[in-house]
């Protein structure tokens, strides 16, 4: 059951994140609907580029990186995905940074979507960090956390849709998602890593047990 659970929900993650990063390279060249206070933020030149490249690389990369037969089978291609992610994110991460303060909804959307670059930033740095020291358990632990962040970009749009359906105020409902996009996640992907390790600590003396009756 629980692999079932974990399966599903990659998938479905995975295809919003794809989805979603595919849907926004539209950015670059400006086709389709484009959003107005998007374009009219101070910044939007040309950090909305920089923003879109890296963070749409980094949202279509990423789930890919949880696959383990991927990790296991193919290392190396799982180290130059994972570059790649991490490099998308630096960028996506500063660009989105530096167009908070020139955001349309006011000093409060700034401070959401500003943190979220700067934690953004610093878990794909700490990730970098710990995977060049081979502590792939604290590797894991802030790749974890880094998806969760890049995943801001998915649960924004799905934040969007029920302010237009039930009419709330947009400005308003956009301070608030500045915020919810990431600040779940993130509470989320941090109990997930503690569970996960708890449940690791909880199986090593059955292992050592069954290691030492083995023996």
């Amino acid at each position: 059951m629980s692999t079932w659970l974990n399966r599903t929900t990659w998938g479905l993650a995975a295809v919003l994140s794809v989805g979603v990063a595919i849907y926004s390279y539209r950015y670059l060249p400006r086709i389709g609907p484009m959003i107005p206070d998007i374009l009219r933020n101070a910044f939007s030149r040309p950090w909305l580029d920089l923003h879109v490249a890296g963070a749409a690389t980094a949202l279509l990369l990423g789930p890919f990186q949880f696959l383990r037969g991927l990790r296991v089978r193919f290392p190396r291609v799982h180290r130059w995905i994972g570059r790649t992610y991490v490099l998308g994110c630096l960028i996506g991460g500063v660009g989105g940074f530096v167009m908070a303060f020139g955001s349309t909804a006011g000093p409060i959307a700034t401070a959401g979507f500003g943190s979220l670059g700067v934690i953004w930033i610093i878990a794909n740095i700490q990730g970098w960090r710990t995977a060049m020291a081979r502590r792939f358990d604290a590797h894991r632990a802030w790749m974890i956390r880094s998806f969760a962040l890049t995943f801001a970009a998915v649960t924004l749009r799905l934040y969007l849709p029920p302010v237009v359906i039930f009419h709330l105020p947009f400005v308003e409902s956009y301070r608030a998602i500045s915020f919810l996009a990431w600040v779940p996640n993130l509470i989320l992907a941090e109990l997930y890593i503690r569970g996960a390790f708890a449940r690791r600590r909880g199986a090593a003396p059955v292992r050592e047990a069954r290691d030492a009756v083995r023996a």
